[in-house]
């Protein structure tokens, strides 16, 4: 037995102006993501924070085994005091990031796209020293997968306003 399932038709209303635009989703099997996985190679990193950076690049977009783009980046980060106690130390911190990034075309030198991208995290220092060094750690691994995920994204916009 089956029932009329409004929400059902109502999604298949919602979908169809994009079925007639040329709408194809990023990481579909025939979308740049696809086309993008292993032909990105990123310059080498040299302290902790790039590391992470190049890390979260090659888990969203594969190791590069056939590179075809280059990406160049410069990644600068920051800290500025929040919350004060009554005792007057900071207890809070924001960690500001900034990623400047551009992607060329390895076989032309040709700039394909470049930009910045920019966020924040922050973390509490109200526990020991090591939880406040780990706290830290933390805040700055994920501004740098934020700043990534950013970064991939506007690439990936590029890359698709250009194959259409």
């Amino acid at each position: 037995m089956s029932s009329f399932n409004r929400r059902a038709v109502l999604a298949m209303l919602g979908l169809m102006p994009l079925a007639g635009c040329g709408f194809q989703p990023a990481y579909g099997t025939d979308g740049v993501a696809a086309d993008l996985q292993g032909r990105l190679a990123l310059q080498d990193p040299t302290e902790r924070d790039e590391f992470d950076l190049v890390a979260r690049f090659e888990e969203r977009l594969g190791r590069p085994n056939a590179p075809i783009y280059d990406l160049s980046y410069s990644l600068r980060t920051d800290e500025e005091g929040l919350g004060i106690s009554a005792q007057q130390e900071i207890t809070r911190f924001n960690v500001l990031g900034y990623l400047d990034f551009v992607l060329r075309d390895r076989r032309t030198g040709l700039i394909v796209a470049q930009g910045s991208t920019s966020n924040f995290t922050g973390y509490s220092t109200t526990g020991n020293t090591i939880t406040t060094v780990t706290a830290q750690r933390d805040a700055y691994a994920r501004l740098v997968v934020l700043l990534a995920d950013q970064t991939i994204t506007r690439i990936l916009a590029v890359l698709a306003a250009d194959a259409s």
